[in-house]
């Protein structure tokens, strides 16, 4: 059961307006490799775990992608709530001002939308954390490039949050790679569709 808790895990804040970068932003927001995207495939793999341990692991760490996506969110709309239409036309997010204004909304910065086909899940605990770490890894190369886009301190203060976290993440799922792989080796033990190298 999720309890809400009514404020940002870390304060957001910007100098001042910039669509442009606003429009960089949405790659964290509905892209590939976003928040989004990876809190559903975090949760959603959490289901075929093997062990009370990972499950929840991947449940906390799902759990916190929402809180990167609502702190995210909220960088986009501080960036963008003083433009003009035209602001937004010359920063590429005129489509995106004509069909929701100043709403977030999970799409990439090209405009795509987001599809459930950016996230896997094999339900085989190896393949599901080794994603998980490229996962993060991914994450993190494309807040470093969203740190060297902006000189505004307060948005590069909470980006430079957001891509500590993701390192933190890959540790831990590298973690749980380890406990899986030890968890498998241990003698008849096996989960639905695995055959132990052992077995005859």
């Amino acid at each position: 059961m999720w309890i809400y808790v009514k404020q940002l895990q870390r304060p957001v804040r910007v100098s001042r307006s910039d669509a442009g970068l606003a429009k960089l932003i949405l790659t964290q927001f509905g892209g590939p490799d976003g928040e989004f995207s990876a809190s559903w495939r975090y949760i959603t793999q959490a289901f075929t775990m093997p062990t009370g341990r990972t499950k929840a692991l991947l449940i906390d760490i799902g759990t916190e992608e929402l809180a990167h996506l609502e702190m995210v969110g909220t960088i986009f709309h501080l960036l963008i709530r003083d433009a003009t239409p035209q602001q937004l036309r010359s920063a590429g997010l005129g489509e995106q001002y004509a069909v929701h204004g100043f709403a977030d909304f999970l799409n990439a910065p090209g405009g795509e939308p987001w599809t459930s086909s950016y996230i896997q899940g094999t339900s085989d605990p190896l393949a599901d954390l080794s994603e998980d770490m490229a996962a993060e890894q991914k994450a993190r190369a494309a807040y470093e490039r969203l740190l060297c886009s902006t000189n505004d301190p307060d948005v590069r203060e909470v980006l430079g949050f957001l891509r500590e976290r993701e390192v933190v993440h890959f540790q831990r799922f590298g973690e749980a790679l380890q406990l899986i792989q030890s968890y498998l080796d241990a003698p008849r033990r096996s989960w639905p569709g695995y055959e132990s190298q052992d077995a005859e």
